[in-house]
């Protein structure tokens, strides 16, 4: 779960990053623009000036990237870019404004921007961190605690400079060789001497990171500490299960914490099927002439249906009807019995063979999506057969369904398209609930992008 900020000097630095952010990226791609007008032209061109303004517009606001991984902020800037140099290039081609243009400085400029971005921001938030480290006004912090949450927030403290804390320490009252969590030289002590600590050091705040069935040693603590000055917050030890989109929140003034709960609710989910509408209707339009043709080849290809229905589970479990074109002379329901589709299969059609090497065949899934039962991004829905065995096998299975189901998930663009092993199943659920756990219309545009290039060079895994 996210940290809170807890004093002024943390908000100020959230306020500062927050508004410098949002011009980087949008700045970047403006100035980027006139710069390789004016080193290819030697002017500052009116149209080109414009589209800058546009390509500004469309970017902002951006953000800082100062806590996220490298390979997040890589998804997010690449992605972000993508959808918005498409854009402008449909819109420059639908208005014809795009003749005004020299092609060359157009790809350099789409090609140049998000390395440029990538290397301001990477180069930014390391002076960031640099200036934040170093401030006087940071909080020293200790947890009493060596938990899975004391130790999540640990890790949180140093290296989120944002937050405005320096981690001193932990208190335990166990032996070095029972802390799992962390290491022999951050433990300042036990619990007795937790009081003593704060009075004798320049301690600011003090994190409790126990769990319930300590409340006496916990009321014990807190009466010790009547005598210092610290700052005292209790962070319940909730990480015994996994948190899909955990958060604080309340219900009429009564604290709650989620525990599992769906990423997509109120204006998120509104967001996603924006895009999803968009996305399906443009796909169906664009590539309609394409998908007669297969519907003509698959009724000439073997006899049965050209559309194939099967019954899968959709959001929250409930079933839905899938639609796909018909790769294979069998038809089957998956209700009792699914047998996966190998390599060299005879059941698949010559048709067929090339449908699923180019994913053709799931193209009027497109139609799901339209209707609402599923989403271009999300867990790959499964043959019912296939969930009731994996249900029983793996712990979490079914919390993929706190989503709709997609055409292409994060699984598939990480190797694990097809395969029905436990040890397959696994590795597919651990990627689907990663996704739950941090969903972004970033996120699903990085996978778009992804599939579309293994489609492109070919999927080893599609047969």
């Amino acid at each position: 779960m996210a940290i809170k900020y807890q004093d002024e000097i943390a908000k100020e630095r959230h306020i500062l990053a927050s508004s410098f952010g949002k011009i980087i990226d949008p700045l970047i791609a403006f100035l980027l623009l006139e710069a390789i007008v004016y080193v290819k032209l030697g002017i500052i061109d009116k149209h080109y000036t414009l589209l800058g303004i546009i390509a500004f517009s469309f970017m902002f606001p951006g953000r800082l990237y100062l806590n996220e991984p490298v390979w997040v902020m890589m998804q997010k800037i690449v992605s972000k870019w993508s959808f918005v140099s498409a854009g402008m290039f449909v819109i420059g081609y639908l208005t014809d404004y795009i003749q005004f243009f020299d092609d060359e400085i157009l790809l350099n400029w789409i090609i140049s921007a998000p390395f440029l971005m990538l290397a301001v921001n990477g180069n930014v938030r390391k002076i960031v961190k640099y200036i934040y480290a170093q401030d006087k006004n940071n909080r020293n912090v200790v947890i009493v605690g060596c938990t899975t949450v004391g130790y999540q927030l640990s890790e949180q403290i140093r290296h989120n400079k944002m937050l405005g804390m320096k981690f001193l320490g932990y208190f335990d009252d166990r032996s070095e060789d029972r802390l799992e969590e962390c290491g022999p030289d951050d433990l300042l002590g036990d619990f007795s001497e937790v009081a003593r600590y704060c009075n004798e050091n320049p301690v600011d705040q003090v994190y409790v990171c126990v769990g319930i069935s300590q409340q006496p040693r916990v009321l014990s603590l807190l009466e010790d500490l009547k005598d210092t000055t610290v700052s005292i917050y209790f962070t319940p030890d909730i990480y015994v299960t996994d948190l899909i989109q955990g958060n604080l929140s309340h219900i009429g003034g009564i604290p709650v914490v989620a525990i599992c709960e769906t990423p997509l609710v109120g204006f998120k989910e509104v967001q996603k099927r924006v895009v999803d509408i968009i996305i399906a209707s443009t796909v169906l339009v664009l590539f309609s002439p394409i998908l007669a043709w297969v519907a003509y080849k698959v009724k000439k290809s073997s006899p049965g249906p050209i559309i194939f229905v099967q019954r899968r589970y959709g959001l929250d479990g409930k079933s839905i009807n899938v639609y796909k074109f018909r790769t294979m002379t069998v038809t089957e329901d998956g209700d009792a019995a699914y047998k996966q589709v190998t390599k060299g299969d005879s059941r698949v059609t010559k048709v067929g063979e090339l449908l699923r090497k180019t994913s053709l065949d799931e193209f009027p899934q497109f139609i799901n999506v339209l209707q609402g039962r599923m989403s271009v991004v999300g867990p790959r829905p499964h043959v019912v057969a296939v969930n009731e065995t994996f249900r029983k096998l793996i712990p979490g299975y079914m919390v993929r369904h706190k989503v709709k189901p997609g055409i292409t998930g994060w699984a598939q663009v990480n190797g694990y398209r097809g395969g029905d092993s436990l040890l397959e199943m696994q590795g597919r659920i651990e990627y689907d609930l990663e996704y739950l756990r941090k969903w972004s219309l970033a996120l699903d545009f990085w996978i778009i992008l992804r599939t579309a290039l293994l489609v492109l060079g070919g999927d080893q895994k599609a047969f």
